[in-house]
């Protein structure tokens, strides 16, 4: 399911993180990706810059970064292990970013170390709807 918030897309069965990432658990692994709300803040993306397979990410920090016309946004991760699977089809067509946030356009696949304790840190589906409206009303 998918829900509209002031003209943001959220999707269920995702975790959020509070720098606009999404995580999906895959048997173990976890896939991550830029929210609809980031890219469409970002407008035309341009450029990614991420991790190669075997780098380490860790917990609120940056692990790449995506380029649009506007500026350069850090890629914070929302969560810290070892990346598995890397989307060569952003870095050669990073507009894909922005035509399919959660799809198409995913970053990085990693192989998490810490999931249960850090998974306690992240957004469920409702509370990110919530955190959106909030956000929403603040601008």
């Amino acid at each position: 399911m998918l829900v509209n918030v002031e003209g943001y897309e959220v999707l269920e069965g995702l975790y959020y993180s509070k720098d606009w990432m999404w995580v999906k658990i895959e048997d173990g692994k976890v896939r991550i990706g830029v929210t609809d709300y980031a890219q469409k803040q970002m407008r035309e993306i341009v450029f990614a810059e991420l991790p190669s397979v075997g780098a380490q990410v860790n917990r609120g920090e940056p692990f790449g970064t995506l380029e649009s016309v506007k500026a350069v946004s850090d890629l914070i991760s929302p969560l810290t292990g070892k990346v598995v699977e890397v989307n060569e089809r952003v870095s050669s067509s990073p507009e894909v970013v922005n035509e399919d946030p959660y799809g198409e356009g995913w970053l990085i696949v990693i192989e998490p170390t810490k999931l249960d304790e850090e998974l306690k840190m992240l957004m469920n589906f409702e509370q990110a709807v919530e955190w959106y409206r909030e956000v929403a009303r603040e601008r």
